[in-house]
């Protein structure tokens, strides 16, 4: 589950159910954020995440397809990105993605991202620089 594609509509369906159904936070297992999908069961009781679902869920219906993708299924927008073969490596790019790995190594030791999808996506960069 965690290699498929999530989709939008899903998404969106899911976040505006838990405006309606007794618990929320359906929306963040299915969009591979188990963490908040627990804070939102935990505080259910709130209106908290209620509110909160229907914000993200508007915020995901003013999202268009390829920002989705870019914010859930980075392996898809990956992919998109055509690397160039030449024989030396632009140092601007090299720099750029090392800015990204520090980000992104930042982001795994705040808690925000789990150390699989930290190694996931520091893979996927390091195979833009190959």
């Amino acid at each position: 589950m965690l290699s498929k594609s999530k989709n939008r509509k899903v998404a969106v369906a899911l976040a505006f159910a838990g405006m309606v159904m007794p618990v929320s936070g359906l929306h963040k297992f299915y969009l591979g954020q188990p963490i908040w999908g627990i804070f939102y069961l935990l505080l259910s009781w709130t209106p908290i995440p209620k509110v909160a679902s229907v914000v993200e869920g508007l915020w995901y219906l003013a999202q268009n397809q390829d920002e989705f993708d870019q914010n859930f299924n980075s392996t898809s927008a990956l992919e998109t990105v055509t690397v160039k073969s030449s024989a030396g490596v632009d140092p601007a790019q090299v720099g750029a993605i090392a800015d990204a790995l520090r980000q992104l190594d930042t982001l795994r030791q705040d808690g925000l991202i789990s150390e699989y999808e930290f190694e996931q996506k520091r893979r996927q960069l390091l195979d833009r620089i190959a």
